[in-house]
């Protein structure tokens, strides 16, 4: 049931409007000196049925995100060897499609919950499942939307060959650890090159996610006229889901403080689509 409010001194009993749900604080309630309690009936079976969508969707989204980040580490390996799959992954990417699309609030707070083993796998479900949703906010077919999310499992792939003390390092990076970080789009893009039926898009998407509009980025500097708009796409979502995470060296910043700090920064991430970006959360 939902209390609106219980007839006693706030020292004995301070919650008010809220959805009752445990015999403990029934209990607490009536351990008090309140004669009457406000019963809301119209919210309670409905707040009731609310809260416990949310808690199955979480469920659902943790075991999605869990089981995705061991294919998509599994999939990383196989990229080490020249034996991967591709197409394995599109089961992948319609599982976190869908959960992304369900909440996507609830989809980016449970991709928070990485362990530091798992940084870089969950990052990339992240970036994947934001670059489909946001592709396909903005007209992109099925097809397309899905190729697009494979392209953002696989974006990092480099970063395998990156040492573990220079990814989770808490300090500044020295200029040859920086060196080593910004080659692993290069890495990452030869190591596709190598796998069968790897499509341009995916390797142009693991190659140019770090290039910026002004021609600032990594690693071959290219300018806005040569960036396409998949990249530019992969690019906003990357820095937005980078920013929003904790990493070794920063805390997590917030969604409109990341999407505003793009925003003012026209000269490097494309504006419409970081608009659009904004648009998906509530």
């Amino acid at each position: 049931m939902f209390i609106e409010a219980v007839e006693c001194p706030d020292t004995e009993f301070s919650d008010r409007r809220f959805l009752l749900q445990s015999d403990e604080t029934l209990r607490a309630i009536l351990a008090t000196s309140a004669v009457y309690a406000l019963i809301n009936p119209m919210k309670g079976t409905s707040e009731a049925d609310a809260v416990a969508t949310q808690a199955d969707e979480r469920k659902r989204t943790l075991t999605s995100v869990s089981q995705a980040a061991s294919t998509l580490r599994s999939s990383f390996q196989a990229v080490r060897f020249g034996q991967l799959q591709v197409d394995t992954l599109n089961p992948v990417a319609d599982e976190i499609s869908d959960r992304i699309d369900a909440s996507p609030d609830l989809f980016l707070k449970v991709t928070r919950l990485k362990t530091k083993d798992e940084g870089t796998y969950v990052h990339s479900l992240s970036v994947s499942a934001l670059m489909m949703r946001l592709a396909r906010s903005i007209g992109y077919g099925d097809e397309k939307a899905r190729e697009l999310g494979v392209a953002g499992l696989l974006h990092d792939v480099g970063k395998l060959m990156v040492p573990d003390a220079i990814l989770n390092k808490k300090g500044r990076l020295e200029e040859d650890e920086k060196r080593v970080v910004r080659n692993h789009p290069e890495v990452g893009y030869h190591l596709l090159k190598d796998q069968e039926s790897m499509s341009e898009l995916i390797l142009d998407v693991c190659r140019h996610h770090h290039e910026m509009l002004d021609g600032s980025g990594y690693p071959h500097g290219l300018k806005a006229e040569q960036i396409s708009q998949e990249i530019r796409l992969s690019t906003v979502c990357d820095v937005f889901e980078a920013l929003t995470s904790t990493r070794p060296y920063k805390r997590p910043w917030s969604n409109r403080d990341a999407l505003n700090w793009m925003f003012d920064r026209g000269h490097l991430f494309d504006k419409k689509l970081v608009i659009r970006l904004g648009s998906i959360f509530s």
